[in-house]
């Protein structure tokens, strides 16, 4: 299919991002730049939570006022799209592991999960439009990739990689609220126990005998802080093998 001869109006902070904006009204400043703001907005989200994260803020962080920071930054929705793109920094040295898609897709799926960890407060950023900004489209670039030697159509392959990276971003964002309401001096709240006091046998049969059997017990914590994360990933990744044998036939 031929590519359209219509060009797509980029909004303003994918034209930074992409290196099509220039820079600066009245010129920069010395010792200010794009990649010194990022970096200060990302340092203070993953130390204090995204809305920790100001113009102001960010300003006093690298030493000038807000208004310079309009030289090169906007607005804050811009920045968050910045430290976005910031966040997957790396990706263009990533090498996907395993001989097999099914091995490859497993190492991109966990790669980016270790990454929002790094930057746990991914999980509060708004999530309206899919990510554009150059290291996204890299590391979606390196999802298809993964999915190379499949039979799997290319809108197939957009979707397997869409499943996985909302599933990366819903267990994070699990993990945040669980670890928030610890800090916050939150009793954890025993989910079994629970049902056995409330699931009777006779309203509830399949229940009840699930918080009976000891197999719904929550798991002694390990040295492995995604092993659950890896578990969703093999029935995900069973799923997506029989798509795949699907696609063959």
């Amino acid at each position: 299919m031929a590519e359209s001869d219509d060009r797509a109006v980029l909004p303003p902070s994918l034209e930074l991002l992409w290196g099509r904006r220039e820079v600066g009204r009245r010129g920069p400043k010395p010792g200010l730049n794009v990649d010194a703001i990022v970096a200060a907005a990302v340092e203070i989200a993953n130390a204090e939570g995204l809305d920790a994260v100001s113009m102001a803020r960010v300003a006093k962080a690298v030493g000038f006022t807000t208004m310079s920071l309009y030289r090169y930054v906007t607005n804050k929705d811009e920045l968050l799209q910045l430290m976005w793109n910031a966040s997957a920094d790396g990706v263009m040295e990533f090498e996907l592991e395993g001989e097999t898609w099914r091995s490859r897709l497993l190492s991109w799926a966990m790669a980016q999960r270790e990454a929002i960890a790094r930057n746990i407060w991914i999980v509060q950023m708004p999530m309206a439009t899919p990510p554009l900004a150059p290291n996204s489209l890299r590391w979606m670039e390196v999802g298809l990739e993964a999915l190379g030697d499949t039979e799997l159509g290319d809108g197939e392959k957009m979707r397997v990689l869409g499943l996985i990276s909302s599933h990366a971003l819903i267990d994070a964002r699990m993990a945040y609220d669980a670890q928030q309401a610890k800090g916050a001096g939150a009793v954890p709240i025993d989910y079994t126990a629970i049902l056995r006091e409330v699931a009777e046998e006779e309203r509830f049969p399949h229940l009840h005998r699930v918080a009976w059997s000891g197999e719904a017990d929550d798991p002694e914590p390990g040295d492995d802080p995604f092993a659950e994360y890896r578990f969703d990933l093999e029935v995900m990744l069973d799923g997506i093998e029989a798509l795949v044998e699907r696609s063959r036939s």
